[in-house]
């Protein structure tokens, strides 16, 4: 059995890895030919969305980098294996995210206070095909969106897909009107909306890294789960923490009346925590009535249900 999972846990992660191979050569492939457009057309937007594009290629590159370092399997100095490396490259990936950010802005800035003329028509054409290219990847990384490392990916395809918006939009606007400062008011825009999610992202990815509880589970509830069941007195020092988006821990005392009673009830824990919370890494240590009470300081005590506390 125990083989039969870490043959899946396998096979999942290094599909990990091939969702994010081929987008990664697509997206690094036209940057390259956008940063030449814009740099030919003059267009801010299309330079933006290029430096977009690059960025992503590095972070497309890092999250690939960090599902294949999730793979390997734990050793005497990695017990939990490298899982966390997910959540480290998300983290990575959101403040290079910010950075991006912080260039477009002050480029934009500049071209505000002075406009600079764009080929429209090149600028069109190019955001374009940029918009098709990020539209396919990220269509394909949204289905397949299982890790926050994935997700931290997704986040940079979408903000290329914003800036070929972006790009396109000032294009068709240059070429009808000849307003130039469009371009630049365009990409502080899309930066915007970009630092929304980002923000959003690297809260999440700090919140796994300090051992938040994750955001789908209340640890109150699953500990009066645990304390519910008929021969459980109680359940105290309860930690429940990520180790990837996709593995939670969780480790807790449990109070029982008699000893004998404690194989059952860590079977039923087990299946309760498995079925009900998708919760699989578990560490329960037994307590008995009479072998000394918890340190109140240092823990917190859930009774049994509708049961005073002693």
């Amino acid at each position: 059995m125990a083989h039969e999972q870490h043959a899946h846990s396998h096979a999942h992660k290094s599909r990990a890895t091939d969702i994010l191979f081929w987008p990664l050569l697509l997206i690094a492939g036209f940057a390259i030919v956008e940063a030449i457009g814009g740099w030919l057309t003059g267009s801010l937007a299309l330079l933006g969305d290029a430096g977009h594009m690059a960025s992503d290629a590095a972070a497309l590159a890092l999250a690939w980098f960090g599902a294949w370092l999730a793979r390997m399997p734990p050793n005497p100095k990695h017990n939990f294996g490298f899982l966390r490396a997910e959540v480290l490259v998300a983290l990575l990936n959101t403040l290079l995210m910010l950075v991006v950010v912080a260039a477009i802005v002050y480029e934009a800035v500049g071209r505000l206070q002075a406009p600079q003329a764009v080929a429209a028509g090149g600028v069109m054409l190019i955001a374009f095909a940029g918009l098709v290219i990020n539209v396919v990847v990220a269509l394909h990384l949204h289905r397949r969106q299982h890790t926050i490392n994935h997700r931290a990916a997704l986040l940079h395809v979408l903000g290329d897909l914003l800036g070929s918006v972006a790009a396109l939009m000032s294009g068709v606007v240059i070429y009808f009107t000849g307003w130039f400062v469009v371009d630049p008011i365009l990409s502080i825009f899309i930066s915007v909306l970009i630092l929304i999610s980002t923000l959003r992202l690297l809260r999440e990815a700090v919140h796994m890294l300090m051992e938040g509880v994750p955001a789908h589970l209340d640890a109150v509830e699953i500990s009066r789960r645990l304390a519910s069941l008929p021969d459980v007195e109680g359940v105290h020092h309860l930690r429940l923490w990520s180790l990837s988006s996709e593995v939670v821990a969780l480790s807790a005392h449990v109070v029982l009346k008699d000893k004998n009673d404690w194989p059952q009830t860590l079977d039923s824990m087990r299946s309760i925590l498995r079925e009900q919370y998708a919760i699989r890494h578990v560490t329960l240590q037994p307590e008995f009535i009479g072998s000394g009470s918890p340190d109140q300081e240092s823990c917190w005590l859930t009774d049994k249900p509708d049961t005073p506390s002693t």
